[in-house]
């Protein structure tokens, strides 16, 4: 299948996803690195313009580690078809709400709540039940396999599988840490001095905001660092929630090794919400067509030695950065 990038919009976006230079001029040592002498820096600036005007790129910026900086959850409710757009938008309207998806589900709106600890998530959950009319269940978080999001352009697979992470231990920012943290959550802005800008919003110098990006790295608060690309712009539109309900006492080695299947984007364990939603292991596969998915769906029941419940995205109604502040 030909690209619908040139070489230059390739690159950017298949090599860019993860250890973003951490330097005054990004641009600059990216177009070094690609082949470009570096006063072409102007060019990997306009280029990466483009591709977020195309949606291409949903930001450039951080991927917090989960239940390191705050707390997140995963969220369903069952919306009567005649108002799921308004309920969508009723959702939408809460800027802690990241992703939301309609599925091919009773529970039809999949969305995901992030905030600075468990009472404000309560809080919002709550809110979002009063305000839709419709109960919400809820999903935290309990232990990630395969978490990074990082894509490969060319097979639709996570290009690094990482291993189980052990215990979050989740670390109070302090007040300059949450300021930076806040401003960024929506990514860097693209210009020649990206973190110059970033430090004038949020009152700090360069040198500064590199300090502690670098630090935040080095703790594993920071995931990943580069390009967050859109999916359904790099054509993969059969995106596919694979959920099962495995024995608590064999879970962890089920999601293990689940999250080594080639075509697993995400793979975690949630807690259950019973009696609504008895799942507690879950896989993202990301397809061109369904027909990539199925086979892939086939090898993870295999595995796991039971069938899975296969919840295939509808619509996209929101995908964001998680914002914690």
């Amino acid at each position: 299948m030909d690209s619908p990038y040139s070489p230059l919009e390739f690159s950017l976006l298949n090599d860019w996803q993860r250890d973003f230079p951490l330097v005054s001029n990004p641009f600059a040592e990216i177009a070094a690195s690609v082949g470009a002498d570096d006063t072409l820096s102007d060019k990997v600036l306009s280029t990466l313009n483009r591709l977020v005007a195309r949606g291409a790129i949903s930001r450039i910026g951080a991927v917090f580690a989960p239940r390191r900086v705050g707390i997140g959850a995963l969220a369903a409710v069952a919306a009567p078809a005649e108002k799921i757009e308004a309920i969508a938008a009723q959702i939408n309207a809460h800027a802690t709400v990241n992703h939301n998806y309609q599925r091919e589900h009773l529970y039809n709106l999949w969305f995901v709540v992030t905030a600075p600890d468990k009472a404000a998530l309560d809080a919002t959950l709550t809110q979002i039940e009063m305000e839709t009319g419709c109960t919400v269940i809820s999903m935290p978080l309990a232990e990630e396999f395969h978490i990074d999001l990082a894509f490969d352009m060319q097979s639709g697979h996570s290009p690094i599988q990482h291993q189980r992470s052990c215990a979050a231990i989740t670390r109070d920012l302090d007040t300059d840490e949450r300021r930076l943290a806040a401003q960024l959550q929506d990514g860097l802005t693209l210009c020649a001095t990206p973190y110059a800008e970033l430090g004038q919003r949020a009152g700090m110098s360069e040198a500064q905001v590199l300090n502690h990006l670098r630090r935040w790295q080095d703790e594993g608060l920071i995931k990943r660092f580069g390009i967050v690309v859109r999916h359904h712009e790099m054509g993969y539109r059969s995106n596919a929630m694979v959920v099962f309900d495995i024995a608590d006492d064999n879970a962890s080695t089920i999601g293990t090794a689940l999250a080594s299947v080639p075509g697993v984007t995400l793979c975690y364990r949630r807690e259950r919400c019973l009696p609504a939603w008895p799942h507690n292991i879950y896989c993202m596969v990301h397809g061109r067509s369904r027909d990539e998915v199925f086979p892939i769906v086939e090898r993870l029941a295999a595995i796991a030695g039971i069938k899975p419940t296969v919840l295939f995205s509808v619509r996209r109604f929101k995908q964001c950065g998680a914002r914690y502040f």
